[in-house]
């Protein structure tokens, strides 16, 4: 057997022209949708998701800002910055990139974010509504891995789906979508006592550990639609994601690289978060 190939860099290109589509309909209304991202520091690694970010915005038509801030300064001064960001009528999403500097708390900085701005729907408010089955905001990650589902037309009505990792970004949120969406749900963490028996047993499984090649083909039930969130660089520079592709995709039904799998997915969603955004603002 031999996967195939869940390609979510095509997905992500079909996702962002109907999001420039409904974005010329707002303009049309007065409206330009904007999202403001706000970087701390000198990460290399978060330099390059921001400027990504700022280019999908201004392709598809939305308004970006980037606020670059000093690595030193006070969390006294992010939330200032924040709490004006939340009164600019002219953003309607806000982004904090982590990780944040080590003297700053990223849940208080998340909280000060406006619930209705929220666009990475980390907020306490909208983490909440997620668990009760009313979202305002999907986690985009999660929300983008749904949309792969969608496209690939995977029930997950009755299914067993399975999560690796239970992070309040990834994990949590994924299993609370795919509960919502009827499947019977596992929710592996670094405690679970034998993590291949619960792998196995997945019709759907999804993977988000950031430890590289953590999940083998042998963890896999024949057939299984596997999602690899992870991204990670070897030694040698190459990305890699939390499953071992090559062992993965012979037994695997459906399965998604890294790069071009989940990556591209998570700033289209993010997209389509701020254009929602705007558009409740405007109705």
């Amino acid at each position: 057997m031999s996967a195939s190939i869940i390609d979510g860099k095509a997905l992500s290109d079909t996702v962002k022209a109907d999001v420039a589509t409904r974005v010329l309909a707002l303009k049309e209304r007065g409206v330009t949708p904007g999202l403001a991202v706000v970087l701390v520091g000198e990460d290399p690694a978060s330099q390059v998701y921001v400027r990504n970010k700022a280019a999908a915005c201004e392709k598809a038509g939305l308004h970006s800002r980037v606020i670059r801030l000093a690595g030193d300064i006070t969390e006294a001064s992010l939330l200032e910055t924040v709490r004006e960001l939340n009164a600019d009528n002219a953003i309607h999403g806000i982004l904090v990139q982590l990780p944040l500097p080590r003297h700053m708390n990223a849940a208080r900085v998340i909280e000060t974010i406006a619930a209705n701005k929220d666009v990475d729907g980390f907020h306490i408010s909208n983490a909440g509504l997620l668990m009760t089955g009313q979202p305002l905001f999907r986690p985009c990650t999660p929300y983008g891995v749904m949309k792969m589902l969608e496209s690939e037309q995977v029930s997950l009505w009755g299914a067993e789906a399975v999560v690796v990792g239970a992070s309040n970004i990834v994990g949590k949120p994924m299993a609370m979508l795919m509960l919502a969406a009827g499947a019977t749900v596992t929710l592996c963490n670094s405690k679970t006592r034998d993590l291949a028996a619960q792998t196995r047993r997945a019709d759907v499984l999804v993977v988000a550990t950031g430890k590289p090649g953590m999940v083998t083909g042998d963890m896999i039930k024949p057939g299984a639609t596997v999602i690899d969130v992870g991204i990670n660089r070897t030694e040698q520079g190459k990305l890699v994601g939390d499953v071992d592709f090559e062992s993965a995709s012979k037994i695997a039904g459906r399965i998604t690289p890294v790069p071009g799998g989940v990556g591209p997915m998570t700033i289209a969603m993010l997209l389509v978060n701020t254009l929602e955004a705007a558009e409740r603002s405007v109705n």
